[in-house]
């Protein structure tokens, strides 16, 4: 791999170093991991939105919107 020099406010290093640390990643592997997914053309993202849309647990308790209800203002 490529060594590259970086510069980022230090509070926003101290932010990122946290937030890395919280979910067991290095820093160095967070920002792989966003320029990754910046960079490369996602072909699932269909799917990670209905993945997400069943997460919220939301429920139309049966409703049927129609036409006209959903377009009005």
């Amino acid at each position: 791999m490529t060594n590259i020099t970086l510069s980022i406010d230090e509070q926003l290093l101290a932010q990122g170093r946290r937030y890395a640390q919280k979910n067991g990643i290095t820093f160095n592997a967070l920002v792989r991991n966003l320029v990754k997914k910046t960079v490369t053309p996602s072909e699932a993202w269909l799917d990670d939105a209905f993945v997400l849309m069943d997460e919220t647990g939301a429920d139309s308790n049966g409703w049927i919107w129609n036409r006209e209800e959903l377009y009005r203002v």
